[in-house]
């Protein structure tokens, strides 16, 4: 995966609570394969009309946020149903970070699983930059995993916890297997030894 370093771009703000993966990435499309891409279905059914045509009043169809890359999200975006297809769709449409109060627990994963970024913000920040954005369409906000930081127009940065190993996984552009064969070495000296001890175990 691509690494993340520092992200200055577009933000769009999600003000819908409980936005399920459903809504993200609607279950007909699940059966799609990875490398057709799924960044045209994202928020399919609210992005667009039956007939296929725009709807005009959903957030990414707006001309100063068509080019977000970042969402600012209300709280437990992501829940619902286990699809890694809802990550896979943000990231094909261009999103590489998501932050707001609270998001469903294995959406949550996905996004590091998949190199996308998520950020556990307070609900009064959150909403503070939810309004921002809506205020000032086509604001950008920078994300910098070093600091940890997200600044937006006033130049204030706001901090943001991530966990170290998602952390270092996403800077260096590894997933789990990868980091996990860093240690190989490590790993086969210890296959070696327990057949030596442990015949028995096969």
């Amino acid at each position: 995966m691509d690494p993340f370093v520092r992200l200055a771009a577009v933000a769009a703000p999600i003000d819908l609570a409980n936005v399920d993966t459903d809504r993200i990435i609607p279950a007909r499309f699940l059966r799609r394969p990875r490398e057709s891409g799924y960044g045209p279905l994202l928020f399919h059914d609210v992005r667009f009309a039956a007939d296929g045509s725009e709807r005009p009043e959903f957030v990414l169809n707006r001309p100063a946020y068509r080019g977000a890359r970042i969402l600012v999200t209300a709280e437990n975006f992501g829940c619902g149903s286990s699809r890694e297809m809802a990550v896979w769709a943000l990231m094909d449409y261009g999103i590489r970070v998501v932050m707001g109060p609270s998001f469903g627990d294995i959406f949550f994963e996905n996004c590091f699983k998949n190199g996308a970024l998520a950020i556990v913000l307070p609900g009064d920040v959150a909403a503070g930059l939810r309004r921002a954005l809506a205020e000032r369409p086509g604001a950008t906000l920078t994300v910098d995993l070093e600091s940890q930081t997200v600044t937006g127009s006033d130049g204030a940065p706001i901090r943001f916890e991530v966990d170290p190993f998602r952390k270092r996984g996403l800077l260096t552009g590894q997933d789990e297997v990868a980091l996990t064969l860093e240690h190989l070495p490590a790993i086969e000296a210890f296959e070696t030894r327990r057949r030596a001890e442990m015949p028995w175990l096969g």
